[in-house]
């Protein structure tokens, strides 16, 4: 099991209720933890808008998880 910090950003963190947590979790990469933190709060996935990052770098939704990863979900933004 991994212990992961995930972190959420405007509309994730108003579905999710919480801006980061602590998940402990046997998700090998960053698709199956989305995938398990949509089904934990069976809220619809939007995976095809969001971004994701991992360690301050943005990467793809294969990319392999370690323990202590920080993981952010981002979805679209815009500016004025």
């Amino acid at each position: 099991m991994n212990r992961i910090v995930v972190q959420y950003f405007a509309s994730l963190r108003q579905e999710r209720g919480v801006s980061e947590e602590l998940v402990e979790t046997s998700a090998g990469n960053v698709r199956d933890l989305y995938d398990e933190l949509s089904k934990r709060s069976n809220a619809p996935s939007f995976r095809n808008i969001v971004r994701v990052a991992v360690n301050d770098q943005l990467v793809g939704w294969s990319t392999p998880l370690s323990d202590g990863d920080t993981v952010v979900f981002l979805t679209p933004f815009g500016g004025g």
